[in-house]
This record gives structure tokens, sequence and C-alpha cells, in this order.
């Protein structure tokens, strides 16, 4: 609803102001829809993109937009959305102010062009990224790049608000890093939010794009063709993963949108015909009573969408499973990271081996159609037989996806710290970058050694599936096998055989919704 306070204060302070919300992508991590899986329930006057929607611009769009501003959204997913045809958009329209919302190093070099392009087309328009990469390197990227003139720093829904208001004065805009006279000043953090229910539901109709379910991998992979989208229903996690900076982010303190609010989201989408959701919390299994209660609401609404979401194995709600079976949850992903108990610890996972196998059996027990394990190999001091165990330990487990992606460190996570402390990363010098572990740390195997026993675990865990579990196998390829070309699925089987010449492209996760979020944490499929 509008809020006419609001809407008075900045009628007299006459500050009207025309937003730009732009969200830049990683071009390795999406895909136009295959034209020969296209059919008439999409629009002709839209784009079908296999990708997660942005749900953070969509998120802010109509916060600004209850201020009383102008807002135009932009993915640079859409083929006419790309920086040569905002940059004509920004000379037609002038906009008052041009955000740049980004998750990771490796859409940074592309934020960069984008700033750069922009800024030609407009010098005079103060140009404002964020994301979780900006809110951790806020004045590294402020010092790397001369076009960006403003870093917001975490969450956006009443920093971007404040910081349109204040454009004159941009000291009194908390949380926000900026330039006056050469020097780089950043001004004092602004609380996180907790209540989240107090803002509007995201704009999912303005961008001109159908978002396609899909597998973010090398080859189509379309899960269905119905009507997709995400949702975010809570923010943070309490735990502390060594390669995880999502708690630094918000004080590992976990934050949730009351049962209420969530479903009458999810009124909303099912009433818009959307039928496939997922929900991108970072941990949505911590409250057996929340979920329970969405659950049941979406049972008693007679909601007809199917979801997924991700959790922990040790999360206290598996108990939840029966009833977030009944109310059409078919995917479950849980971050089961390593098959040695040894190993976990090293990982600070904080869970141990019999609590993943009863998180998935519970799980394939109760009904849940897919259940997906991610798994991470080249720990420190993990040995080539315990890389090995993990295989053998997700051969065992009633799971129906999985993937087994080396380590990497990234900035804003204790990894990263301990290297910066032992002298192996120089944190000045290397900010921007991403390094494998096994690359980097003298206590892991080598590269090769890794990959080897990674490609002899697939065997390994193909075999187990295709004898022992033959039944599992042929419906997953059957689901596969209704989008997909059997070259592709072909292909898609071989790909952790094949030697690799691409590199990881970490999606750094969110804790919140703010300039940059768009994903669950495991978004993207690590290629490394």
């Amino acid at each position: 609803m509008f809020n006419y306070y609001i809407f008075y204060e900045i009628q007299q302070r006459g500050k009207f102001i025309k937003v730009f919300l732009i969200f830049i992508r990683d071009e390795d991590f999406y895909q136009l829809l295959p034209p020969e899986l296209i059919d008439s329930r999409f629009s002709k006057d839209r784009v079908q993109v296999m990708a997660f929607p942005p749900i953070g611009i969509e998120t802010l769009a109509p916060v600004v937009r209850q201020h009383g501003h102008e807002v135009r959204m932009f993915d640079t997913c859409h083929p006419r959305m790309k920086a040569e045809h905002i940059a004509e958009a920004v000379r037609d329209e002038k906009p008052g102010v041009i955000a740049l919302s980004f998750l990771s190093t490796t859409s940074y070099p592309a934020t960069l062009d984008m700033a750069q392009r922009l800024k030609q087309a407009a010098p005079d328009t103060p140009v404002i990224v964020g994301g979780v990469f900006a809110t951790i390197n806020a004045k590294e990227i402020l010092a790397d790049s001369p076009d960006i003139d403003y870093v917001a720093k975490g969450e956006g829904e009443e920093l971007l608000p404040d910081f349109l208001v204040n454009l004159e004065s941009p000291g009194k805009v908390g949380g926000l890093v900026w330039r006056s006279g050469g020097e780089i000043i950043e001004n004092p953090p602004r609380p996180i939010i907790d209540d989240l229910d107090q803002f509007p539901y995201p704009d999912r109709k303005s961008l001109p794009i159908d978002y396609i379910e899909s597998m973010p991998l090398d080859v189509p992979a379309v899960l269905s063709l119905e009507r997709f989208c995400t949702m975010q229903t809570s923010r943070g996690c309490p735990n502390q993963c060594v390669y995880c900076g999502i708690p630094s982010l918000a004080n590992r303190k976990w934050r949730h949108r009351s049962s209420e609010h969530v479903l009458g989201e999810m009124q909303q989408l099912n009433d818009d015909g959307y039928r496939s959701i997922y929900l991108t919390d970072d941990q949505f299994l911590l409250n057996r009573k929340r979920i329970g209660a969405i659950c049941q609401g979406i049972i008693d609404r007679k909601l007809e969408f199917k979801w997924g979401c991700e959790g922990r194995v040790d999360s206290v709600a598996t108990d939840q499973f029966p009833i977030m079976a009944r109310a059409n949850c078919n995917f479950l992903a849980f971050g089961v990271e390593a098959g040695t108990q040894q190993v976990l610890d090293r990982l600070k996972k904080m869970q141990t081996l019999a609590q993943v196998e009863h998180a998935v059996s519970e799980g394939k027990r109760c009904g849940i159609e897919t259940i997906h394990g991610f798994f991470l190999i080249g720990s420190p001091e993990e040995t080539k037989e315990e890389i090995l165990e993990s295989f053998r330990f997700a051969a065992r487990l009633k799971l129906d996806t999985f993937g087994f992606n080396r380590l990497c460190a990234y900035r804003g996570t204790p990894l990263w710290r301990d290297y910066v402390e032992r002298g192996i990363i120089d944190d000045v010098r290397d900010w921007k970058k991403w390094f494998k572990c096994s690359d980097i740390d003298p206590t892991i195997l080598a590269g090769n050694i890794v990959n080897q026993a990674r490609q002899k675990g697939y065997i390994l865990l193909f075999a187990n599936r295709i004898f022992l579990r033959p039944f599992q196998t042929i419906r997953l390829l059957s689901r596969f096998g209704r989008y997909m070309k059997k070259a592709d699925i072909m292909k898609l089987l071989w790909s952790p055989f094949r030697k690799r010449t691409l590199t990881l492209k970490p999606s750094l996760p969110a804790p919140m919704i703010d300039l940059g979020l768009t994903a669950p944490v495991r978004e993207v499929v690590y290629r490394a």
C-alpha cells in the first residue's frame, strides 16, 4: 500500500527521482530457452531464460516506488538489456540515479564495464552499486573504479530510499560508502532489518522475461515449463562453516517473515499462475512452528504450486518433512559436504554423518520427490581415500542428485581470513580474486590428484546408481528427457569425466535481500 506520509515528505522536498535498477549477471550461468521448447503458454513479448529471477531488484523496485519514485528494471540476461542497450536507455530517459546489483567476483568485471559505459552516456548521473561482493569490498571498489560513485553496504530496502532523499548530503545515509574530495568515506553501518513483514511483495511483472526452472549446467537442463519464480522467507544463518561468508554479514543472526506474510505472497503467486517456486532462504529448516504454519496454510488454501528449499541436516525441523510433502514440497537440498566426520569437523560443519543419513532417509520416506546433496572435495588435510569415501557415502544415501565441487576460498569467509593470517593470500592485492584451495594450500592434495579422485568416485557412484538403484535412475533420466535431447543427456552424464578448462564460477551467497541477492546458496553449479 502506498504510504502517503512518505509521499508528502518527498513531495515537500521535491525529490521525485527516476531510478534504473540493473542486475548484472555472469554470462556463463544463464541460457535462453532453446527454440524447440518454447510453447504457446509463453508470451511472444517476453524472452524465456533458464535462470533464477533477480529477486534483489524485484524486491527493491516496489519499495522505491512506495517512496514516490519511478523505477525501471533491467536484467542483463535479456538479449536487449546488454550494456549498450542500457546506455542508450540512459541517454533517452535520463534517470536521476543508476543502481547496479551484482553478486560475486565473477560478475565484477562486467559491472565495471557497465559503470563505464553508463558514465559515458550520463557523466553527471550518480552510480551506486550493491550486493554481497560490494558489501564486503566497498572501499576497494571505489578505489578501483572512478565510474562508481557510491557503494551500498548491507540491506537495500531502507538504504536506497534514504540515499535518494539525501543525494545532496550522502553523509547522512547509514551504510553508504562514498567519495568526497578524493577521500573515501565510510558512513556508520545501518542496523540489520528485523521486521521483514513491512515491505511489499517483489515486482515480478515489470521485467519482460519468463524465468525457466532449470539446472544451471553447461547443457540445457530444463526441469519444467511451469511458470517459475523464487521467494525468500528468511535471511541469514547462525552457523559458521569455514567456506561461507553468510554468518559474518548478519552477525550470525537469522530473521524471518511471519507465516501470514509468506502465505500472502504465496497466494498472490498462485493466483498469478506460478506453479513452481524455489525458496532461496539460506536456512529454511530452522523453525518448526513456522514451517508447520506455512505448510498448513498451503494445504488449507489449496495452493497448487510445487516448491523446493535448502537446509541443514541437523535442523530441528526435519520432523516437518511429512507436512512439507503434503504441502507439495518436491525438492530438498542439503549441504552434506563430506562423507567422513574428520573432514566435516575441519570444515566446522557441526553435523554428523548419522544426521545426514537420517535427514535424507526421512525426506525420501515422507515422499519428497528429489533430494540433492552438495559435496566439497579438496579440503585441508583431506586424503584421496577420504575423497573416495565421500563418494561411497553418497552412494549409500538415498540422494536423487548430487554435486562434488572443489573447495574454494573467497573474501569474507573464515577460510579466506585463515589464509591471510598464514600469508598464503594477500588481502590487499587479492581482494577481487578467488582461489581453489588445492592450488594455494600446501596441506591439500594437488588439483590433478583431486580431479583424478573425483573421476574415480563418479564411476563408483554412477555404477551404484545404475546397478543398485535402477528405477530411481530411470525416473531421473526420464525427468531430464522431457525437455533434453538424448545427446545433451549423454553430454551431461559425461561432464564429470572430461578435461576441464573452465574454472570455478562462485556465486557468493547473500543472507539478505539487498541490492544484489538473486540466488540461493547453491544457485550456481561450481565447475572446478
